[in-house]
């Protein structure tokens, strides 16, 4: 019988999110469960642990070459599909005996489209056209149990809140956010989720520590699975393009990024509920990595298509 690994090299939680509509696909094909090797910074087994196209995710080493190989060649996979053109991981599928291993071609990835190549990689392998838009499942008793714990209720507008990122020019100024909630505020009822992590302590207490602060819940000392439930339970995601704005675009809340520096083609146009702001002069298309626009987006765009979204 059949038995799949699916690789992933990428590091990022959105990147990993972004492309389960691919993991998905390759299960369906087989009518089978995967397994995934991907990254401890993905998160994985956290965000992956509910998918009935997953039967588990194995870690992969950022070194360890053959630490790799004696993970998964006892398992005895047949297939290989490599979401990277990297020669280090298609010889650790080599090595483990993997007969079938179908990857990016070397020395390709550079400057391509995330998103749209590793769509055009699934497809051409399944010769079909797949679903794109990326699902997370989670447990219904954790939601229930999320919503009780943390009073979210329709009384509310319940917003996720990605005040972080991965760098500080992809970051719009902490003072915009605390400005835009304490707006939003005035006119809806609002209960904000501040997503970010131990090292955005520093950003979460300016914002706790504002007029807004006791309307805010902070994300930083829960674990990405303590979260999932909770963002889950929520309605609407404003925030820049980190993680958890792919995270809840994908448990279909209604999500505002901003991009300032990073290409919104590639990783906000695979959603339909994702909507872009880009800085002042740039587009969907110009926009990109070194961009550096994070001072050039409009507070009051912002404001206006967050209110056109949570109405």
């Amino acid at each position: 019988m059949s038995k799949a690994l699916v690789v992933i090299k990428s590091m990022g939680i959105g990147d990993l999110v972004i492309l389960i509509p691919n993991i998905h696909a390759l299960s369906k094909s087989m009518n089978k469960s995967v397994v995934v090797l991907a990254q401890k910074n993905t998160h994985a087994a956290e965000i992956l642990k509910y998918d009935p196209h997953v039967e588990e995710v194995i870690e992969l080493d950022k070194k360890g070459f053959f630490n790799i190989i004696k993970k998964i060649k006892p398992r005895k996979f047949d297939k290989s599909y490599i979401y990277s053109d990297s020669v280090r991981l298609y010889l650790i599928s080599k090595f483990s005996m993997i007969e079938n291993i179908f990857h990016y071609k070397f020395f390709s990835k550079k400057g391509k489209n995330f998103f749209k190549t590793a769509k055009e990689f699934t497809e051409k392998i399944l010769n079909q056209k797949i679903e794109v838009q990326t699902k997370i499942y989670c447990n219904d008793k954790d939601i229930e149990q999320a919503k009780k714990k943390y009073g979210i209720s329709d009384k509310t507008k319940n917003i996720v809140c990605g005040i972080s990122a991965s760098g500080p020019t992809k970051r719009w100024d902490i003072k915009n956010y605390i400005k835009l909630f304490e707006n939003i505020n005035k006119k809806l009822q609002c209960k904000f989720f501040l997503a970010g992590g131990p090292n955005d302590e520093d950003l979460i207490n300016e914002v706790m520590n504002s007029s807004i602060g006791k309307n805010c819940l902070s994300f930083s000392k829960m674990s990405i699975g303590e979260t999932l439930p909770i963002i889950n339970s929520c309605n609407f995601c404003i925030s820049n393009d980190t993680g958890f704005a792919h995270i809840s675009s994908a448990m279909g809340l209604k999500s505002l990024l901003l991009f300032m520096d990073s290409p919104p083609l590639a990783y906000g146009a695979y959603s339909k509920n994702i909507s872009i702001i880009v800085p002042e002069g740039e587009s969907v298309d110009s926009c990109k990595h070194n961009t550096r626009g994070k001072d050039k987006i409009s507070f009051n765009n912002v404001l206006n298509k967050t209110l056109e979204i949570l109405s």
